[in-house]
């Protein structure tokens, strides 16, 4: 077959790759025979805003990384045309470009070792949803039927319990040893893992031992190490190889987790990194169908995290006080009335009211800025007595504080703390009155009786201290 006259038929940018098939039977050298006029001026002529090949000038038979960057998704893609003559086809969005791609491959025959295919791409700057549902009925229909129950989830547990059980169905569907949700958090520089679904084995160790201090950075560089592509694929020793050269550190994570094979997608919202799926450790005849598998499921689970994300953050927003991180008056209320209610149970409950005495003085003499500083800094003491209990900000300068399974001589003992730790910061000073219970549905008893002796606090450090009443 007269390959460049074939292609030339062929109006889309249209080349041939051909595919070296190794003794052992994997995938050898990828190089790009010929191509015809539309793909060459693409390469000869590059568009300025489609920054998509390496080289300039097209040397017939040149190894495929020579154009772009080495891509194991790609590699693949080119393997299971050309060498196992499966007609392939894809539409996809690598993250290096600004463009949708719709690829077509064809297999057109080989000579000894080497296999050939074509390779057409139509580009277009916008997603056209037809071309993306284009997967086959089974994935579609698996996928759909399990990210469904994403759709309604009531609060942040449901949600979570919910991705949890989306994560097992997907494992089963890719017959996966492990299927893994990473979230990032780009703006505190942190990770965690939202849901993982594993096989009961002692050859998989858990993702979350990796978890140390750092693995943020780690799993940033991830995007890097995937080069530009949608998704990283790694069948092999040879390919596992590929992730040692690129990324030395991840190569280690995944060697101490025993992974043998890999499909991991980034997770967007938008341009924004929310985080990461991927399966480990599976049949890699099955590698085709776990990548579409997985390549359906991110469009549902990241458009789904990313709302989850959002509510989470208004919820954080609205009972939070802005200027000192603790919970808000709101906040307050709202746990008040479930205690006063009984819809939660607390026995030796300890409330205390701490009120900075004189910042509309230091507002006055030293200006608004000063007294949020002593506000900070009033809330860094409370936070240093109460480590782990209830702080909220009940307006202006007053706090108070929920404490459970406490003593009263022992809430009397944090209360002078907090006295002794306010001396350490500039302007701070506390009128504190404290109160514990043994039943929290009076809690308004125990409220009314903490206010009275925190003004009579104040009413003493303002006798002592008269020059500091205004």
């Amino acid at each position: 077959m007269d390959l460049q006259q074939f292609v030339n038929q062929i109006d889309a940018m249209t080349c041939i790759m051909s595919v070296e098939e190794k003794k052992d039977g994997s995938c050898g050298e990828i190089r790009i025979v010929t191509g015809n006029k539309a793909y060459i001026d693409s390469i000869v002529h590059p568009s300025p805003d489609v920054p998509m090949l390496k080289a300039t000038q097209f040397i017939p038979n040149s190894l495929y990384e020579k154009y772009i960057p080495k891509d194991l998704n790609f590699e693949l893609f080119c393997y299971n045309c050309a060498v196992l003559k499966k007609p392939m086809h894809t539409y996809v969005h690598p993250e290096r470009f600004d463009f949708w791609f719709d690829i077509f491959m064809l297999p057109v025959g080989r000579e000894g070792n080497i296999h050939y295919c074509t390779y057409t791409q139509v580009i277009s700057h916008q997603a056209e949803t037809e071309k993306m549902a284009g997967i086959s009925q089974n994935t579609a229909k698996d996928v759909l039927s399990t990210c469904i129950k994403l759709r309604g989830t009531k609060d942040e547990f449901d949600f979570e319990r919910t991705m949890n059980s989306v994560i097992l169905d997907l494992r089963n569907l890719c017959k996966a040893k492990n299927c893994v949700v990473l979230l990032m958090d780009t703006r505190k520089k942190t990770c965690r893992i939202l849901s993982e679904a594993i096989e009961a084995s002692d050859e998989l160790n858990n993702i979350r031992k990796e978890m140390m201090p750092g693995f943020y950075d780690i799993a940033l560089s991830w995007l890097d190490t995937i080069g530009g592509s949608n998704c990283l694929i790694a069948q092999d020793l040879a390919d596992m190889e590929y992730i040692r050269e690129r990324n030395i550190v991840w190569y280690q994570s995944l060697m101490k987790s025993r992974v043998q094979s890999l499909v991991i997608f980034p997770l967007k919202s938008g341009d924004e990194l929310i985080g990461y799926i991927w399966a480990t450790n599976f049949d890699t005849v099955h590698t085709l169908q776990i990548k579409e598998t997985l390549e359906l499921s991110t469009y549902f689970i990241a458009s789904e995290i990313a709302n989850y994300s959002l509510l989470t953050r208004l919820r954080e927003l609205s009972s939070m006080d802005m200027l000192t991180g603790i919970m808000n008056r709101n906040e307050m209320n709202n746990r008040i009335d479930e205690l006063r209610e009984g819809n939660i149970s607390i026995d030796k409950l300890g409330v205390v009211f701490a009120d900075l005495n004189g910042l509309k003085r230091v507002n006055d003499r030293y200006g608004h800025e000063e007294g949020d500083r002593m506000l900070m800094n009033g809330t860094a003491v409370l936070r240093q007595v109460f480590a782990g209990d209830e702080i909220y900000r009940a307006g202006g300068d007053e706090f108070m504080i929920l404490t459970r399974g406490i003593e009263k001589e022992e809430l009397d003992k944090r209360c002078e703390e907090i006295k002794r730790l306010a001396s350490d910061y500039p302007y701070v000073s506390f009128a504190v009155g404290c109160c514990v219970i043994r039943n929290s549905r009076k809690i308004r008893d125990a409220l009314k009786k903490a206010d009275e002796r925190m003004y009579q606090d104040k009413e003493k450090y303002y006798h002592n201290n008269p020059e500091l009443r205004r």
